[in-house]
């Protein structure tokens, strides 16, 4: 059978196209060995329970590893210590019983013990006999015993587990006393060593942290370059595209920064969706950069589980989402502080990441959806700022996006709109309502993300692709000829990287003698398009 991407739930090696998870688990595996209890959370389709899979085979030589889903028992498993102790134990035994047990090196008899105090028990077990049944079960086995939890944070709603989490505290501290688990690891989206406040049943409000003995987990589950090249080298071996492995491999790391299931979810989209298609007949012409945007396209505009998270988050955290409004439109910067709840939950889901100690969104295809969510809702309460759609066909000839046009149209519809506004809420919002007008006109063909490395509340740059051509706009708020100046050498800079040789100009001047328009003007030898308003 042909192997595929997958994006769907667990990647087997022989199935999948995978990245050589390697390096990884022999960092988690050094954890293990020196008896550390740790956690693995990453946003979510991060790839947490294909690495646990594969580190549970990684393990099996040295140690006798219970690994466990918390989704698989029910919440009535949660209702009080007695069902968590008697669910939590018929887990441990499916994975015990018969060959299984022997396999992983765990004694019959602490296996039958544990059996028959779940069967005379019947709702009776608390959590201390529950674990005295464990630490049997780690001083008889044949192998040091760790015990692996997925979807742990899916009971974090849940006192007992808390009273859990304390237990195997209570036992990581009694180590040297009794025999104990080798290594726990819990996996999830939160951090469990951040439930510092939970509802307890009696009303009680508990602050502490339970899971304060975790070890930092270190490891980089992003996918490098060099990862991707290593799966696209696999398919390249089935398929013989005459892919340029590196190229294509650079280009998807620079819309994902190495996010799992966006690298994935791209490489399925070109292997399973372009070929056949106008520009694409077959895979050769598929596996280019023309083809990778496609597929970035593709992924922002159909419905998937990772944006519908997202959009959920951020409607549970209302300030999460303004402080990635202000981030996007205003340019603000946050100074990166991990103890700030909202900035310590962005990271969790994956929204946002720390470069250079300054709060960013995590990469090219989050900050597109981000802006589109947002514009969208936007355009969703019939403000004025919007493009009606039917002028579209002023700014299309032929296939081919008129950006002079564009920026034209804007300045006219920007003075008539806003002219009469402050110059702080110009400031603040003009990026915004130029995103606004030029999204309608390019949605269903054209795509465009913003330069996060130029954008703060002076500058911001804009790449637009529009049927395999690209512009390179740049939006500065204007203060004084000086700013106008290092606007034009900043964009010449950037057209040389880009390899264009013409470019756009859009500023926001506050001066009340300003020169609103357009102009051209050639700077060393490069055709810059400059707009006012």
């Amino acid at each position: 059978m042909a192997k595929t991407f997958n994006v769907n739930g667990t990647c087997y090696a022989e199935e999948h196209y995978m990245v050589d998870l390697e390096s990884r688990m022999a960092q988690m595996k050094a954890l293990v060995d020196s008896g550390k209890y740790f956690t693995v959370n990453r946003g979510r389709q991060y790839g947490k329970t294909t690495l646990l899979w594969a580190f549970e085979e990684y393990l099996q030589e040295e140690y006798a590893v219970l690994s466990l889903d918390f989704q698989r028992m029910s919440a009535a498993s949660f209702q009080d210590e007695y069902a968590f102790a008697d669910a939590f134990a018929a887990n441990i035994l499916r994975l015990t019983k018969g060959e299984s047990g022997r396999n992983k090196g765990l004694d019959a008899e602490s296996i039958s013990a544990l059996e028959q105090a779940a069967e005379q028990s019947k709702g009776g077990m608390d959590l201390p006999k529950l674990f005295d049944h464990l630490i049997q079960l780690c001083g008889t086995a044949r192998k040091p015993v760790v015990l692996m939890i997925d979807e742990a944070d899916s009971a974090s709603n849940h006192s007992v587990f808390l009273d859990f989490l304390s237990q195997l505290r209570v036992l990581y501290l009694s180590r040297k006393r009794y025999p104990v688990f080798q290594s726990v690891i819990l996996a999830g989206v939160y951090d469990i060593r951040n439930l510092k406040l939970k509802i307890r049943t009696d009303g009680e409000r508990r602050y502490n942290s339970p899971w304060n003995i975790a070890a930092d987990f270190n490891v980089d589950m992003n996918f490098s370059v060099q990862d991707i090249a290593g799966m696209l080298n696999c398919y390249e071996q089935d398929y013989q595209t005459g892919m340029d492995i590196n190229e294509i491999a650079e280009l998807i790391y620079e819309y994902t920064g190495g996010y799992p299931f966006m690298v994935s979810r791209i490489c399925q989209l070109m292997d399973e969706r372009l070929e056949g298609k106008a520009d694409f007949l077959n895979k050769s012409a598929v596996w280019t950069k023309k083809g990778v945007l496609q597929a970035v396209k593709m992924m922002l505009t159909a419905p998937s589980t990772l944006f519908d998270d997202m959009v959920k988050k951020l409607s549970d955290f209302p300030e999460l989402k303004t402080m990635l409004k202000e981030i996007l439109f205003q340019g603000r910067e946050y100074s990166f502080e991990g103890d700030n709840p909202m900035i310590n939950l962005g990271v969790m889901f994956g929204f946002l990441k720390n470069q250079n100690q300054i709060v960013m969104v995590a990469n090219r295809i989050f900050e597109t959806k981000l802006y589109n969510l947002f514009l969208s809702e936007e355009e969703t309460k019939n403000m004025d700022s919007c493009t009606d759609i039917l002028d579209k066909n002023q700014f299309v000839k032929n296939g081919h996006l008129n950006m002079e046009v564009v920026l034209e149209k804007f300045t006219e519809h920007f003075r008539e709109v806003y002219g009469d506004c402050t110059e702080r809420f110009l400031e603040e919002n003009g990026r915004r309502y130029f995103l606004l007008y030029l999204r309608p006109i390019i949605n269903g063909t054209g795509n465009y993300y913003i330069e996060a490395q130029t954008r703060d509340r002076k500058r911001t740059d804009i790449i637009v692709d529009y049927n395999g051509e690209q512009f390179v706009i740049e939006l500065k708020i204007w203060r004084g000829e000086e700013y106008l100046k290092r606007g034009e050498k900043q964009l010449f800079e950037y057209l040389q990287f880009y390899h264009k040789e013409k470019g756009y100009l859009l500023s926001f001047n506050f001066n009340q003698r300003k020169k609103v328009g357009t102009k051209k003007i050639t700077f060393q030898g490069k055709e810059i398009f400059e707009a006012v308003v």
